[in-house]
């Protein structure tokens, strides 16, 4: 069963405040203890609140991973927005370099939660919120196919972009999850561009 979400959302700056706090207590027990030590009370003990305050916003430490799992996803969407804006009218490889590299930078960040991150959002109901920045992710790599024509050589973008989101999501995500140190070398990144211009570069006479 998938849990409650958030039970009321912050509006002043101090509610702001003592959720920001909870959630920063929370990834740190996650890091550094895992989920079976992610209890409410160790989490409001660890944030300077009480655990009512806690519960004002989370009924449990389900709501409180999920929660964690959609700001990691809105900051991933808010990357690569960025870097799509920056360099869109820039050569392919440097566009694909900088989306890249704008997702790598963020995995690299406290690894460790986003492996926890990655293993725990689907019993926590924190697939939604990642499923649609892949839809957002696909559609701004269709227009940016389209939007280069007969410069590149596939045939469906729509097609080109689902095929490359889904390959480098899983690249960053492995490496997320079994070589977290790559994630800190820039061949890493060199490679997952190569991949993505090789796929939509000059393909010869494949049938």
């Amino acid at each position: 069963m998938k849990p409650p979400p958030i039970r009321k959302m912050p509006r002043q700056a101090r509610a702001k405040e003592t959720v920001e706090a909870i959630l920063t207590a929370a990834a740190r027990i996650l890091t550094s203890e895992g989920f079976e030590a992610l209890t409410t009370n160790r989490v409001a003990a660890v944030a300077g609140v009480s655990v009512g305050s806690l519960y004002q916003y989370f009924p449990n430490k389900e709501a409180l991973v999920r929660a964690l799992c959609e700001r990691h996803t809105q900051g991933v969407r808010d990357r690569i927005r960025a870097c799509f804006e920056e360099t869109w009218d820039a050569p392919v490889e440097a566009v694909a370099r900088a989306v890249i590299q704008g997702m790598v930078e963020i995995r690299r960040h406290e690894p460790k939660l986003h492996q926890e991150l990655l293993r725990l959002a689907p019993a926590v109901g924190g697939l939604k919120e990642l499923h649609a920045v892949e839809h957002e992710v696909e559609a701004l790599l269709t227009r940016f196919i389209e939007s280069r024509g007969v410069g590149l050589k596939v045939s469906d973008p729509a097609m080109a972009a689902f095929i490359i989101c889904h390959a480098v999501q899983a690249a960053v995500h492995g490496a997320v999850l079994e070589k977290p140190e790559w994630l800190k070398q820039d061949r890493f990144v060199d490679e997952t561009t190569a991949l993505v211009t090789g796929y939509l570069g000059d393909r010869g006479s494949r049938v």
